[in-house]
């Protein structure tokens, strides 16, 4: 017997709602509108950006003749099952509360989940009264190279997780806070993802508000589902300016081997006698490779169905989730500047 489609609207025209799907080199679907479109239980009934050529674009772009300028006139017109919320985070929390005033039953918010750790709350609120369901879209929890890293990590064949080093570089200029909010959010959820805790922060190395050099945060995380019962594993995160290209990744140190997972990185090592000193072992790559297709953005889209369809499923990235990030955020900016080593 077949199923109706799942009805799904976007509220965010721009780049991660519609417009990087043109990104020759992203794997795709890259983008809210491209998830949908490739999801066969899913039909985009609708788009609402305030931008009148934002709007055009979306309807030359996917043949979706139903597009607002309001998020009230988008739902009524469009009764969507899922909305996905791809605004500034300023607007996050009024989206989610409009789509639930309409009888939206699943929100996918994007990162972060909102501007202010209130208004975070007030989301996490919202998904906890079981009212809606929010999905926070850190999307590498989706993604296929990621969860093969906490799955070795997890598995335990290398022993326990004992480190984490994150690094994040995200151009010249902008201050560390800033990329700490934006594309930072993705590398504290994704550490919270492969190590099954919550960041905690204990210290800083740097100025945030700087755009020089880098700052170091020092934080604890979980020990990994399957370990030995730890008081918390000792994590590093870097971020940093002045660099010409981008760097996103996440090396996981364990007792036999080490993973690290990052854009356009995969790499498992083990520790196997050394080759160059005698009595030593050393790290050597397994030749495992990175999936060619990590499906990151079509994981989300079918988890947000999932949960439509499977009322009180946790989705694998929630809006508790996206608040764990927000708390984080916020006591790693607010620790007095200390040296850490």
């Amino acid at each position: 017997m077949s199923r109706e489609p799942v009805r799904c609207a976007i509220v965010g025209l721009g780049r991660i709602g519609s417009l990087l799907e043109r990104d020759a080199r992203r794997e795709k679907p890259c983008t809210h509108a491209g998830a949908v479109v490739g999801n066969p239980d899913c039909r985009l009934v609708g788009g609402c950006d305030t931008d009148a050529e934002r709007r055009a674009e979306f309807t030359r772009d996917w043949g979706c003749t139903v597009v607002c300028a309001g998020i009230d006139e988008l739902l009524e017109a469009s009764r969507p099952d899922i909305l996905c919320v791809a605004t500034h985070p300023d607007s996050h929390r009024l989206m989610v509360e409009r789509a639930l005033a309409h009888g939206v039953r699943v929100a996918v918010c994007e990162k972060p989940l909102a501007d202010t750790l209130r208004n975070a709350r007030a989301i996490a609120r919202l998904h906890q009264s079981g009212r809606i369901t929010v999905v926070t879209n850190h999307e590498r929890r989706y993604s296929a190279d990621y969860r093969r890293a906490r799955e070795i990590v997890c598995g335990g064949q290398y022993g326990d997780l004992v480190a984490v080093r994150a690094a994040l570089y995200f151009g010249r200029t902008a201050p560390h806070d800033r990329v700490l909010l934006h594309d930072g959010t993705h590398i504290v959820d994704i550490i919270n993802y492969l190590t099954g805790g919550e960041l905690k922060a204990s210290g800083r190395f740097g100025a945030l508000r700087s755009n020089r050099s880098s700052v170091w945060l020092a934080a604890t995380g979980g020990a990994a589902p399957g370990g030995k019962p730890r008081t918390g594993v000792p994590v590093m995160v870097e971020v940093g300016a002045e660099r010409d290209h981008l760097v996103f990744e996440v090396e996981l140190s364990l007792e036999r081997g080490r993973v690290t997972v990052g854009n356009g990185v995969f790499r498992v090592e083990e520790s196997q006698e050394s080759p160059f000193y005698e009595g030593y072992r050393s790290l050597v790559d397994t030749g495992e490779k990175r999936p060619e297709v990590t499906g990151y953005f079509s994981g989300m889209m079918a988890d947000a169905v999932a949960c439509l369809r499977e009322p009180g499923r946790a989705p694998v990235s929630s809006a508790r989730d996206g608040l764990a990030v927000m708390r984080f955020i916020r006591s790693a900016g607010s620790r007095l500047q200390r040296a850490i080593w």
